[in-house]
């Protein structure tokens, strides 16, 4: 029996301008997928990511993730976004923060709306209260923000832990290697526990050395059961790690396959063409 799907892309279409870079996607993401899309610079991997990320706003077709089309825009993707992680190729840390409150800044900005929405209800409850008989309940709160904050720092220092980076929780990203900091973002993304991650050519910024220290990040968390859709040129990584692997090439998909048959027998001439300069 399949795995559920966790999102899924139905004629896709993103222009810039008179530039159609996806021209009608369709993929079907389930739960516990591993996929890794390959292809040429300008085929539109990234910008792909990006709209089922809510970063581009899609020209046409359909998103849909929890029940929701993130295509439509009168939804709130703030909402979904925190269900759907993404790392970036260059990092996107804040330099003015410690690592320690890079990871913890949006689970504790999360944490406080959602404080300031029971306070808000619950005033506006009181005031309605005065002027009936039958008193509405007030919404409990059940944590405080000093309890917020504890419960983050303890959720980061475990995941830091985790990649072996515990002892950088007070330094600043400016002291970190390419590879420390892409790793921090990975952290980063998933102490928002989201249900999939995006990987936006996680290693094509930093120098060889550092590219393993990243990519072993990615694949114990593929181990995990992490659901993922990776962007890369690292051909040994999707040999090993996806379950799938797609060929993006001219705004659509042109193959997809398991990797010992997108590897070992590919039918696209492009295809074929694409990993004799690769491999």
């Amino acid at each position: 029996m399949e795995n559920k799907v966790v999102l899924s892309v139905q004629k896709l279409s993103k222009h810039f301008g008179d530039n159609q870079v996806l021209k009608g996607v369709n993929l079907d993401i389930r739960q516990g997928d591993k996929i890794v899309i390959v292809g040429a610079s300008g085929c539109g991997k990234s910008t792909f990511l990006r709209c089922l990320n809510c970063l581009e706003d899609p020209t046409g077709g359909h998103i849909y993730f929890d029940g929701e089309d993130l295509a439509d825009m009168k939804v709130d993707i703030n909402v979904h976004r925190q269900k759907i992680g993404m790392v970036f190729q260059n990092f996107n840390l804040f330099n003015n923060l410690t690592v320690l409150q890079n990871v913890t800044l949006a689970p504790i900005i999360i944490a406080k709306k959602k404080i300031r929405k029971i306070k808000t209800k619950n005033f506006l409850t009181k005031i309605g209260n005065f002027f009936t008989r039958e008193k509405a309940p007030l919404l409990e709160i059940n944590q405080t923000i000093e309890e917020i904050k504890a419960q983050a720092n303890a959720k980061a220092m475990e995941l830091l832990k985790k990649i072996g980076l515990e002892e950088k929780a007070n330094a600043y990203p400016s002291t970190l290697s390419g590879g420390q900091k892409q790793r921090i973002a990975i952290v980063r993304a998933l102490a928002m526990e989201p249900e999939i991650m995006l990987f936006d050519e996680p290693t094509s910024a930093l120098d060889p050395e550092m590219v393993g220290e990243v990519l072993n990040v990615m694949t114990d968390l593929a181990k995990s059961g992490m659901t993922m859709v990776i962007v890369t040129h690292e051909m040994g990584f999707a040999k090993n790690v996806a379950n799938r692997v797609l060929f993006m090439d001219e705004g659509v998909i042109k193959e997809e396959a398991s990797p010992e048959e997108f590897f070992g027998n590919p039918k696209n001439e492009r295809l074929k063409d694409f990993l004799s300069k690769v491999l």
